[in-house]
């Protein structure tokens, strides 16, 4: 990012410990950059407000400090009703844009306002992010209804002594939540180097609870399509 001419500051939020971290590294080597880094710890429940969406942190279960994180869109515009606009005598062009951006308008010594000719806010789009972790209910709760759920999946169930030791979780324990969840897809990550060369019996797994699943890969693109409700 120096390289690249960043000026602005850089946040970077985690759990616990996050600032000692960043801190550390900060003390490593010798370098200069012409920006801030700063740290940011959450507690689960926190919520960082963004610019059309905001991030929750999530209360996980694994054998260090972490989080998952809930990804959710703002409210989107209700549906303009276009024959109501018509009916009501509002003429097509610069108005109908005030209204469907919440401004009433005059027409003809009339005030016509937004709620009569939009639709109920429509929801935005929501993903869930893991970050290692057991299967748990903090998760399920934020997963509810989620369009895209990317959730750790270490091993294979006949390796599911190790992934309660490890404090990970098995490809159908995720799946599992998933379908409990009502989410639309799943995306197994966090995969055991022992599947290198096969990943089946992750999959395979996986879709015999929950069919709509596919394995994380470097660089993969997912595109969300909004829910037409």
């Amino acid at each position: 990012m120096a390289f690249q001419g960043r000026k602005t500051p850089l946040t970077i939020a985690g759990p616990a410990r996050t600032i000692d971290l960043l801190e550390r590294f900060n003390s490593i080597g010798c370098f200069f950059r012409n920006f801030e880094v700063r740290g940011m710890e959450l507690d689960p429940g926190d919520l960082v407000e963004m610019n059309g969406y905001s991030v929750e942190a999530v209360q996980t279960n694994h054998s260090v400090p972490s989080l998952g994180y809930c990804l959710r869109e703002d409210k989107r515009l209700g549906r303009f009703n276009r024959e109501e606009a018509v009916t009501l005598g509002v003429p097509s062009g610069p108005l109908f844009g005030k209204l469907q951006h919440g401004q009433s308008v005059d027409v003809n010594g009339r005030l016509i306002s937004p709620d009569q000719v939009m639709g109920p806010p429509r929801s935005g789009r929501k993903v869930v992010y893991t970050g290692d972790t057991r299967p748990c209910e903090s998760i399920e709760i934020a997963s509810r209804g989620a369009d895209l759920l990317i959730h750790d999946s270490a091993l294979a169930e006949d390796m599911a002594d190790w992934a309660q030791e490890t404090r990970h979780t098995t490809a159908g324990e995720a799946a599992r939540l998933a379908k409990r969840a009502g989410v639309r897809q799943l995306v197994l990550t966090h995969i055991s180097s022992r599947y290198s060369d096969d990943i089946s019996p992750l999959i395979e797994e996986s879709r015999r609870y929950f069919e709509n699943t596919i394995v994380a890969e470097d660089l993969m693109s997912i595109e969300i399509m909004l829910k037409d409700d």
